[in-house]
């Protein structure tokens, strides 16, 4: 692995290249997941010419810039700024859940910097057809997070992120969780910085894909998702974008983090995940 640093306006971009020397290079991209959460899917490419980046603002690409927020079109640009250093495109790219999004205004904004994008499991809250609701039920993360911390806005992000189907008045007549009950802490600790429950990824979620531009693209675009999402939101976001850009739905290993490793925090199917991914890729 090498690493290097893109130094942009606002931001020195951090990224590695892993595998191969040479060959199209795969983009592996996750929001606000850091290239380290892209390491075991990797490691199961090792023929391949692998890159990962940290995002603006997380983890070793630090912002210079003054703002705080993931903007998919900033995030867009600092990919195609990527690519354009790699100078190897166009590149395939796996991107996962925030960078999803990123990556479809990545190509909207430039489509000659992507061969192929498999956007999986994007949560673009306005592509659903209760998004009221689940807008409604994303303020209440927001606002238990905001009111009493990071425990009880995960809790509710939790339930808001494993509740199959969709936002009917069974969800919203729910006790508030608890965080205990989650594994997370009760106290507050002061901290409303997290890069998922603050206001910092609004933008992400609040993103309209510009389906024309993508629909006009020479990238092949596909939308994924896991076998075990079910009906929660994230299946149903990927699938709902799919119907609104006429675009290929492709079926992976494991859930929402299937990407990851076996032994990880957030247990994935990376085994099983990577040859998935080449089949898809046709690598």
């Amino acid at each position: 692995m090498t690493t290097h640093t893109l130094s942009l306006p606002g931001v020195e971009l951090a990224y590695d290249v892993l595998g191969a020397a040479q060959g199209r290079p795969l983009v592996l991209i996750g929001q606000p997941m850091t290239a380290e959460g892209a390491h075991a899917l990797a490691s199961h490419l090792p023929d391949l010419r692998v890159v990962l980046y940290d995002p603006r603002g997380a983890g070793r690409s630090v912002r210079s810039d003054g703002e705080v927020t993931a903007v998919p079109e900033v995030q867009a640009s600092d990919l195609h700024a990527l690519v354009t250093a790699l100078d190897a495109g166009p590149v395939d790219v796996f991107a996962s859940s925030g960078a999803a999004v990123s990556a479809l205004a990545w190509v909207a904004a430039y489509p000659d910097d992507v061969a192929t994008l498999v956007a999986h499991e994007p949560p673009l809250i306005d592509t659903l057809p209760d998004a009221d609701a689940a807008w409604r039920a994303y303020d209440d993360i927001r606002r238990a997070y905001a009111e009493r911390g990071w425990g009880a806005g995960m809790a509710a992000f939790m339930t808001y992120v494993s509740w199959s189907g969709e936002f009917t008045p069974d969800y919203f007549a729910q006790p508030a969780p608890d965080p205990a009950a989650f594994g997370m802490p009760t106290e507050d600790d002061g901290s409303r910085d997290d890069p998922l429950l603050s206001d910092r990824s609004l933008a992400i979620v609040r993103y309209r894909p510009v389906v024309e531009a993508l629909r006009a693209a020479p990238t092949r675009v596909l939308l994924a998702v896991g076998e075990e999402t079910g009906d929660t939101f994230t299946a149903r976001t990927a699938r709902a974008t799919a119907d609104l850009l006429g675009a290929e739905l492709v079926v992976f290993p494991g859930g929402h983090d299937g990407f990851a490793g076996e032994d990880e925090a957030w247990p994935g199917r990376a085994t099983t995940f990577a040859p998935r991914l080449r089949e898809v890729l046709g690598s």
